[in-house]
């Protein structure tokens, strides 16, 4: 069983079975109390279903996504693998979103547009799924200014959220196949965070 976590956009917390099946999944579209509501949403979908014990694996999504929404959700996976004694399987979450889009029936290329704030774009491009059911990227992730994403074959789909149900999902299948890592483990930001250390202070002689 897989407990799936993603703050790239909002915050998603979902537990998954072996067969890539959603048991519970809970969340929230507000882009800036990701810490403040990573724990009950944990707690939701642990109480719907097994339990912390029934929990083999954690799927974290690695972004893209903004600095500081983003490092919650890793840092929750992570310590919640620690705690129970199972691995973090690292997904990026354009990733995720994708697989579902063909899931649903789509076939054609598709560019993966999330907001990145500042007016920018991230943007991931797809062309069908493999044989074992994982989308095959062709470019990105990468930023793009909101009015410049420039056109791709196909279809686009501009997500507001990103379900914990098809990461944990995405995880499933790659365990299944035997395709881990999908990716590194290092979040993916795109951008430097928001917040950065002043110049240490000079010595006087």
């Amino acid at each position: 069983m897989f407990l799936a976590i993603d703050t790239s956009v909002g915050t998603s917390v979902a537990v998954v079975d072996r067969e890539a099946v959603v048991l519970a999944e809970a969340s929230t579209n507000d882009t800036m109390r990701h810490a403040e509501v990573i724990g009950e949403l944990i707690r939701d979908v642990l109480a719907a279903t097994a339990g912390a014990s029934g929990v083999t694996a954690v799927a974290a999504g690695m972004g893209p996504g903004p600095f500081t929404g983003l490092r919650v959700g890793i840092a929750a996976a992570r310590a919640f693998a620690l705690g129970v004694g199972c691995p973090v399987i690292p997904v990026l979450s354009h990733d995720a979103i994708a697989r579902e889009w063909y899931r649903l029936g789509g076939e054609s290329p598709v560019q993966i547009v999330t907001d990145a704030r500042r007016r920018e774009s991230a943007v991931s491009s797809y062309r069908g799924c493999d044989r074992d059911g994982l989308p095959v990227r062709t470019d990105g992730p990468e930023l793009w200014p909101v009015t410049g994403v420039p056109e791709g074959p196909g279809s686009r789909v501009s997500a507001t959220r990103v379900s914990a149900g098809d990461v944990g999902a995405l995880a499933a299948l790659a365990v299944a196949a035997n395709r881990l890592p999908l990716i590194e483990d290092t979040a993916v930001y795109l951008r430097s965070p928001d917040v950065t250390l002043p110049p240490a202070a000079r010595v006087r002689a």
